[in-house]
């Protein structure tokens, strides 16, 4: 997956700095988490299928445990009718504390805004930057110690 200091995300090339995980199949990245380089589930085999959910599983718990939440949202867009932008099976996973939303199923209408947005800010041919590179590297060295 990393090749000359970077990973293959789609289109996208992601900073070796940012990514915080990795497994033989997935990694986890700030911002964006796990990836498998298949464009829907109906592709992964099942080896890449147990390889994803457990790093879910094990990014999920440490995350929950760094930010004092309660519980946890995994979210997957699995085509681009679903909302998915990036040709890619990943997982977003989301922290959650009691009140984060007003009600608790608001999360999906913020959720499918920000794809949104990412969509009509999405240029292929650009590398793509939610936030500065050395925010993302400082949030991924914070994550790091919490998987060695």
């Amino acid at each position: 997956m990393s090749m000359e200091g970077y990973y293959t995300f789609g289109p996208h090339k992601i900073d070796a700095k940012d990514v915080f995980y990795t497994t033989q199949l997935s990694f986890a990245m700030v911002n964006l988490r796990p990836a498998l380089p298949v464009k829907r589930v109906a592709d992964l085999t099942a080896e890449e299928t147990c390889d994803l959910w457990l790093t879910a599983q094990k990014v999920g718990t440490q995350l929950e445990s760094y930010h004092n939440a309660s519980s946890l949202t995994f979210n997957i867009q699995d085509g681009p009718e679903a909302g998915q932008t990036v040709p890619h099976v990943h997982i977003h996973i989301l922290p959650r504390k009691i009140g984060d939303f007003e009600r608790n199923d608001d999360i999906y209408e913020a959720i499918d805004e920000k794809e949104k947005e990412l969509k009509r800010k999405l240029d292929i041919e650009k590398e793509r930057k939610d936030r500065s590179s050395e925010e993302r590297i400082q949030e991924a060295n914070a994550y790091r110690p919490l998987f060695l």
